[in-house]
């Protein structure tokens, strides 16, 4: 298919937002309380989607410091850290779930060229990981708006907090017919 061809593909990928240390290690000042259960459904999604079909995405901590990012960071000490460190490496198991190479964005918000440039022209994504309220609602919002299909899978999506997940969900249900939200039993039952 040449650039200027419109996108036909409908089959979904599985876009798993943040699957890192940082955000599920229970010692993490950023760890999710949730995220035992969403990455039980994660893992569930991505056998049947397939690691050709399934994308990892990671928060690398290389934002400009002389933005409000070294605001950010000063706020977080304990995150100001090199990307390398192993705070930023993916959950065990994660890498195994993807044929593709890991997506890494100094950005709350995932959607950019490099997922772009592998999803393609009006994408259906199936969008889960951590955080609900702040890497996943950003990624969404910026997805829909550049034409992505999303679907919201709730339950593999992790929060900071459990009211933090009702807002963030509830703010994302405002934007049909371009962003929808399922649970996981609901996406592998089918359309």
């Amino acid at each position: 298919m040449s650039a200027a061809e419109p996108a036909t593909d409908r089959e979904p990928w599985l876009l798993v937002v943040d699957a890192q240390r940082i955000f599920a290690d229970p010692a993490s000042d950023w760890a999710s309380p949730f995220w035992e259960g969403a990455w039980e459904r994660i893992r569930e999604l991505a056998a049947a989607v397939g690691p050709e079909r399934t994308l990892l995405t990671r928060w690398l901590p290389t934002a400009d410091r002389s933005t409000a990012w070294g605001d950010y960071f000063a706020t977080w000490p304990f995150a100001d850290v090199p990307a390398t460190d192993p705070l930023y490496a993916l959950v065990d198991g994660a890498a195994e779930l993807s044929a593709h190479p890991t997506i890494d964005e100094p950005s709350f918000g995932k959607w950019g060229r490099q997922l772009a440039g592998v999803v393609g022209h009006a994408p259906q994504l199936l969008v889960t990981g951590v955080s609900t309220d702040c890497c996943v609602i950003t990624t969404v919002l910026a997805a829909a708006d550049a034409g992505a299909h999303v679907t919201v899978v709730a339950d593999a999506c992790a929060a900071s907090a459990a009211e933090n997940a009702t807002a963030a969900l509830h703010t994302m249900s405002l934007f049909p017919p371009q962003v929808d939200l399922r649970s996981t039993a609901e996406v592998l039952a089918g359309p």
